[in-house]
C-alpha cells in the first residue's frame, strides 16, 4: 500500500521506521516542528530526519492547514498511519484515503484517551498497559479497534521502562494492523465509549506531590515521573527537592500529610493520606532526592531528623 504517515517525537520515528522496512510504499511523512517543551524535548528522535534519509517527502506542520491538505492530496496515499500526531484531525483529511487512517495510541483503550496515559495509567496501579491500533474517527482516541498489544505493570517498573516496553511494540502492531486492513477484513472492534477515560496533557504542577493522597499512589507518581521526565517534587524550607526514590512505609503513621516524621529503613517516613489524623496511614519513606542543582542526597542524610512539613 502507499502509506503517509503523521507522527512526532519517538513514536513517530519508530512508526515510519516500521513501515519503511516493509513491502509498503511511504509517499509521504507529516510531523511537528521541534518543540521546547518539556515532554517533548525528550524522546525526540527526528521524523523529519528519518524521512529526509530515506528520500521521502517531508511536511511539517501544526495542524491541518491548506498546505497539510496540499500535500496529502498530491501524494495520494491509500492509507495514512498516525501516531503521536497532537492535534484534531477533520474528516476531510483522516477519511480521504482508500482505507482511511490509523491511529496507534499508546493505552489499551478506551481508557486513557488522550494525552501521556503511561504516565496516567501508572499513577493510577493499572495492571497492565499497551497499545491500541485503531481507524481513526472524529471522536479523539475513539475509533473501532484493529488490534491490541499488552505487557504487564511489575511492582518497581518506571514509566521509562514502560516506555521502552511499549515503544518496541510500534513496530510489530504496525505492520500486523496494516496486513489485516489490506486483507480486505473490515469486522473491528467498537469502543465502550461508557468505558472511556480522557487525560491532558502534563505540565509541571501535574509533578508536584500532594501529601493527602495515599502513601501508595505517591510512590506510583515518583515512578512514573523518573528520569528523564520531569521528577515528582515537593518543597521543604524553601527549597524544592525532586523525589527520586521512595516506597510505603512498614508502619502506620498519623498527624498531618506533609509532616516529616521518622527514619524507617533507607529514608524519611513523611506522613501522608486523606485520613491521616486517624494513624491508620501508610507513609511515604523518602529514600533518594535531588537538588536544584542537580545534587543527589540519601533520605537519611537530607532529613537527619524529624520535624518540619513538606509542601508549605
Amino acid at each position: 500500500m502507499r502509506v503517509a504517515t503523521l507522527g512526532y517525537q519517538t513514536w513517530g520515528h519508530r512508526t515510519l521506521q516500521a513501515v519503511l522496512d516493509s513491502d509498503h510504499e511511504v509517499v509521504l511523512a507529516i510531523t511537528h516542528p521541534k518543540s521546547e517543551h518539556a515532554y517533548e524535548k525528550m524522546w525526540a528522535d527526528s521524523v523529519a530526519d528519518l524521512a529526509a534519509e530515506h528520500g521521502v517527502p517531508v511536511h511539517i506542520a501544526n495542524r491541518p492547514d491548506e498546505d497539510f491538505k496540499a500535500a496529502l492530496k498530491t501524494a495520494q496515499p491509500d492509507i495514512i498511519v498516525a501516531n503521536n500526531w497532537r492535534t484534531w484531525l477533520p474528516r476531510d483529511v483522516f477519511d480521504a484515503p482508500r482505507y482511511g487512517t490509523l491511529n496507534i495510541h499508546d493505552s489499551l483503550l478506551p481508557k486513557y484517551t488522550g494525552f501521556s496515559p503511561l504516565i496516567w495509567a501508572l499513577i493510577n496501579g493499572e495492571e497492565e498497559v499497551g497499545l491500541t491500533a485503531h481507524l481513526m474517527d472524529e471522536e479523539l482516541d475513539a475509533g473501532d479497534i484493529v488490534l491490541q498489544r499488552r505487557t504487564p505493570v511489575g511492582p518497581k517498573d518506571t514509566v521509562t521502562d514502560l516506555f521502552h516496553r511499549t515503544v518496541d511494540m510500534i513496530g510489530p502492531i504496525t505492520l500486523d494492523a496494516l496486513a489485516l486492513i489490506e486483507s480486505g477484513r473490515t469486522d473491528w472492534t467498537p469502543q465502550d465509549r461508557s468505558k472511556a477515560t480522557f487525560f491532558h496533557k502534563r505540565s509541571e504542577e501535574d509533578s508536584r506531590i500532594d501529601w493527602t493522597w495515599p502513601a501508595d499512589a505517591i510512590e506510583r507518581l515518583v515512578r512514573a515521573q523518573s528520569d528523564p521526565y520531569p521528577n515528582a517534587f515537593t518543597t521543604f524550607k524553601g527549597r524544592r527537592i525532586r523525589v527520586l526514590r521512595s516506597s510505603v512505609s512498614k508502619g502506620n503513621y498519623g498527624g498531618t500529610p506533609g509532616r516529616v516524621f521518622i527514619h524507617e529503613g533507607d529514608g524519611m517516613v513523611i506522613v501522608a493520606g486523606p485520613d491521616a489524623r486517624t494513624g491508620q496511614n501508610k507513609g511515604l519513606v523518602i529514600e533518594r532526592v535531588r537538588l536544584d542543582d542537580g545534587t543527589e542526597v540519601p533520605g537519611r542524610e537530607f532529613f537527619p531528623h524529624g520535624g518540619g512539613y513538606l509542601g508549605r
